[in-house]
């Protein structure tokens, strides 16, 4: 796989009447090269391109998807809390990607098992794969707020 990606074009004075007169608007050069193994475990080709996207993301982020109630803590509830819960879910976001390409702290290996090899692990790890599913519905559900 090769990607390259070219800065955001710069808003200029005379794109307006650009657009207004020819519907024209500049746009980012991309060029993506998908060779045949890179689908061969896509989920985790993709999480490798993701975990960066998103922490630096989390880190620069200049403002705050709107997130439902359900989707976060009792704690994180009320008006005050919007920055917060979008920080929750980053979080878990981060968390589910860093452990699909293998960056977490811990051990969690047999997280990813049958469920009923699943019934026989210990606490922990069961909540930790409850939280990485979570994360990546997340990631899903608010795929189209992950912007800055």
């Amino acid at each position: 796989m090769k990607i390259n990606i070219g800065d955001f074009p710069k808003d200029r004075w005379y794109h307006r009447y650009l657009f207004e007169w020819f519907g024209y608007v500049p746009k980012q050069k991309t060029q993506v090269r998908i060779d045949p193994w890179d689908t061969w475990s896509m989920d985790c080709t993709l999480a490798e391109i993701i975990l960066p996207c998103l922490m630096q993301l989390a880190k620069t982020g200049h403002g705050s998807a709107k997130v439902e109630l359900h989707d976060v803590p009792e704690r994180l509830h009320g008006d005050d809390k919007v920055h917060e819960r979008w920080d929750y879910v980053m979080t878990e976001m981060i968390y589910a990607f860093q452990h699909k390409v293998g960056e977490w702290d811990g051990d969690t290996e047999r997280v990813f098992c049958s469920p009923r090899e699943r019934m026989i692990f210990e606490r922990d790890q069961v909540e930790s794969y409850h939280r990485i599913k979570n994360g990546f519905r997340l990631f899903g559900k608010y795929y189209e707020d992950l912007w800055d």
